[in-house]
């Protein structure tokens, strides 16, 4: 039976592989650490869950508008200009089952065959599978080492053509950590603007800043018109299972939502919505704790891995992602990752997952405790000194 062209085109993610190989040597008795999976290690905040209860107890379950409940998409409306200086309203947002909607949808709306896209490499794997799936042209941009791993605007102004259609931003980014200095936004916002280019705008990580400060390309001059911005709660809120995201996005833009959102998955879960409510009007100190404790994290695993022989490691300013280079073994990302899994029982990725870019590097999540990011830089100090 042949299965149309299109469904070849979406790759698997990497994480998820490496997850069932890092499970399938748990079911064999090895002990594993697991720094593989993007998701909080702490549970969800407590304002989030308790309501998310309640909604289930007193019967709000039922079907709720494609674009999300109103109070939400007020509540979002009301953070974003806030956060980001812009005025937008309700109408401008729309509630989506999770980040990856929130990337897939807009792409939809917004893509044709034929069209060019522009993402970051190494990026978020669903970037270049949804370009590729839509049948538009992929024009990745690379995330240097020796550039912060930011945009290297040299091969952005060189990818720019008459065919750009979507520029696709991630920062503080996945997998590197990187955030994307006003200067570099400012020449990005320029050229959308003189190429009549959209921008998607992935802040899924705007709360976990570390070093500088978040800027969103959408509080530009010009912006607000032509970008989508895509947040959510998984994230800050550890809500990476209720599968709750949002867009903010001009309104044409937001009203073509609702047909796709109609003919796929109808509506946003209710009671999640209302956990959402909740996390985003409720107290903030649980989420600034867990930042903080990311941030120490980040200080622990990027000074140990710098210690051990043989790996660098640029210091993330955001998210909680570690990307060293591990080019002097002579390796390949895969081969490192899959000797890190198998002699040290350390579950990573290989850059390589996120990219051709990626070549020569891992990524590690300090999405884990400091007693295991201790023990994991331990075993991989010894397997490698073995390597070596």
């Amino acid at each position: 039976m042949k299965l149309a062209a299109r469904v070849s085109r979406l790759k698997a993610e990497g994480a998820y592989e490496m997850l069932a190989r890092a499970q399938a040597l748990e079911a064999q008795g090895r002990e594993i650490i697991h720094l593989e999976i993007g998701q909080p290690d702490f549970d969800t905040v407590p304002s989030a869950a308790l309501a998310g209860i309640r909604a289930i107890t007193t019967g709000l379950t039922r079907y709720n508008p494609p674009p999300g409940i109103p109070e939400l998409r007020a509540a979002v409306a009301t953070e974003i200009s806030r956060t980001r200086g812009v005025e937008v309203g309700p109408e401008n947002v729309v509630i989506v089952p999770g980040g990856k909607p929130g990337i897939f949808f807009p792409m939809l709306a917004l893509v044709e065959p034929g069209d060019e896209v522009i993402y970051p490499d190494p990026g978020f794997p669903t970037y270049e599978s949804v370009t590729h799936f839509l049948g538009a042209v992929p024009r990745p941009v690379p995330l240097l080492e020796e550039n912060d791993f930011s945009f290297d605007m040299t091969a952005f102004e060189a990818a720019l053509s008459e065919r750009t259609r979507l520029i696709i931003l991630n920062s503080p980014s996945n997998p590197t950590g990187s955030v994307i200095p006003r200067r570099d936004l400012e020449r990005i916002a320029e050229a959308a603007i003189a190429h009549d280019a959209w921008v998607l705008s992935d802040e899924i990580y705007s709360r976990m800043v570390y070093d500088g400060e978040h800027v969103s390309i959408i509080s530009l001059p010009g912006m607000l018109e032509r970008t989508v911005l895509l947040d959510g709660f998984s994230k800050a809120y550890a809500m990476t299972g209720w599968r709750l995201g949002y867009g903010v996005m001009p309104v044409e833009v937001a009203e073509a939502m609702g047909p796709l959102l109609t003919h796929s998955v109808s509506c946003t879960a209710t009671f999640t919505q209302y956990a959402g409510l909740a996390a985003l009007t409720g107290p903030q100190d649980v989420v600034d704790k867990m930042v903080a404790q990311f941030r120490r994290r980040r200080d622990v695993i990027v000074e140990g891995l710098n210690a051990i022989p043989g790996i660098t490691c640029h210091k993330p300013q955001g998210a909680f992602y570690a990307f060293p280079n591990v080019k002097s073994f002579g390796k390949t990302s895969e081969e490192m990752a899959v000797y890190l899994l198998e002699k040290a029982g350390v579950a990573v990725l290989p850059g390589t997952a996120f990219g051709r870019h990626g070549e020569g590097y891992l990524r590690l999540s300090y999405a884990n405790s400091l007693e295991n990011l201790e023990r994991a830089l331990e075993r991989m100090r010894e397997a490698l000194r073995k390597l070596g």
